[in-house]
């Protein structure tokens, strides 16, 4: 049972159930996941390949619809929205940052980081974003396309465009594996610094022990099952 005096959550979820794949093919990759990480929290998702990490953090993102359980993100049940619904929440309640960037290589790093808040409709979108690149260091190159700036700058760019709506939640799958030890560490401060700045609740999938261990709380998966949750103790 909840305890009732703990903190409001930001991500539960209950049951979680997700298959991939078809016919033979089929993967059961999440079985019978529950998870409670209250608002503000720093959570890493660590595991072997294939455990199923990246998968909960798409369904946690709402960027996959589970088969079976209850996902509740900043307190609404995903299940209930329609898939316009549920982009329109991710646009106001949750940033995403990928492994690839995912930058749109036609628009500058200005015009990348605006296009959430015009989907939002936000009057101020372009003024925004100006300023959250400047946050991450790169006011100097807001006239700049991806293919003009290094990989790890276009991390950056992906960074400021996650948080220019201020999201509550801040979900990142591998944020540095594309880039080297040094320009690595330096998208990872900038994530913990959105954290303690703005008090987003952080979930990152990550292979590096070292950066894991940065979270205040790391959640081990094999094989779509929770192994070990420092949060808990196991029986």
């Amino acid at each position: 049972m909840d305890d009732l005096s703990s903190p409001a959550p930001g991500i539960v979820l209950s049951g979680v159930d997700l298959s991939l794949g078809s016919g033979a093919a089929r993967v059961h990759v999440l079985k019978d996941i529950s998870l409670r990480i209250p608002a503000g929290e720093t959570v890493g998702l660590v595991g072997a390949s294939g455990s199923g990490k990246s998968t909960l953090l798409m369904v946690m993102a709402g960027l996959e619809r589970a088969e079976r359980g209850r996902i509740e993100v900043a307190g609404v049940d995903l299940a209930g929205l329609s898939e316009d619904d549920l982009a329109r929440f991710r646009g106001r309640h949750v940033g995403i940052v990928f492994q690839s960037f995912h930058l749109i290589p036609t628009m500058t790093a200005l015009e990348n980081v605006a296009v959430p808040l015009e989907l939002a409709g936000r009057p101020d979108a372009f003024a925004r974003a100006g300023r959250e690149l400047e946050a991450v260091g790169l006011g100097a190159r807001a006239s700049h396309y991806p293919a003009q700036l290094s990989g790890g700058e276009q991390q950056r760019v992906a960074v400021a465009r996650a948080l220019a709506p201020e999201p509550p939640i801040l979900v990142a799958d591998e944020p540095t594996g594309n880039l080297d030890e040094a320009t690595g560490r330096q998208i990872m401060d900038l994530l913990f610094e959105a954290h303690r700045a703005r008090g987003t609740t952080l979930v990152l999938v990550t292979h590096d022990p070292v950066l894991a261990g940065r979270c205040a709380r790391v959640v081990r998966l094999r094989s779509g099952v929770v192994e070990h949750d420092s949060a808990r103790v196991f029986a």
